[in-house]
């Protein structure tokens, strides 16, 4: 992929760009560079349902579960939370703002996943300090 200082790499238009619904400001490439230094390293947890999930009883565990998170969000620890139901195999995505290795040891705390209710996978990320959900 071109890096911003390739002398081959394509560039947008430089004014706004309408499609149906969606606008969006033009953003300069002096812009980005700004923004980039701003980024901050998150980690990003996929929750997935485990070899447990569709077992009976298991509900309280995940009521438990959903406790444990707000006691996340409250700590800092725990920057979103979103639970997936659409019937697939996932079954969330949280941004946590601890590293990787903390987050690890978060999660094998969780009460879900020590009763094999939940699996998880782990994956640093880069976003920007401040962002929210609309």
């Amino acid at each position: 992929m071109p890096g911003v200082d390739d002398p081959n790499r394509v560039q947008a238009p430089r004014q706004m760009v309408e499609q149906d619904d969606l606008v969006m400001k033009n953003i300069s490439d002096e812009t980005m560079r700004q923004l980039l230094t701003t980024s901050k390293e998150y980690c990003v947890v996929v929750l997935k349902a485990g070899p447990k999930r569709h077992e009976p009883g298991v509900d309280d565990i995940v009521y438990e579960h959903g406790r444990r998170n707000f006691m996340l969000r409250a700590g800092g620890q725990l920057a979103i939370v979103c639970r997936i139901n659409d019937g697939s195999d996932l079954s969330g995505v949280g941004i946590f703002t601890t590293s990787v290795v903390e987050t690890k040891k978060i999660m094998d705390e969780d009460p879900s996943v020590k009763a094999g209710v939940f699996v998880y996978e782990l994956h640093l990320s880069r976003s920007f300090p401040g962002d929210s959900l609309p």
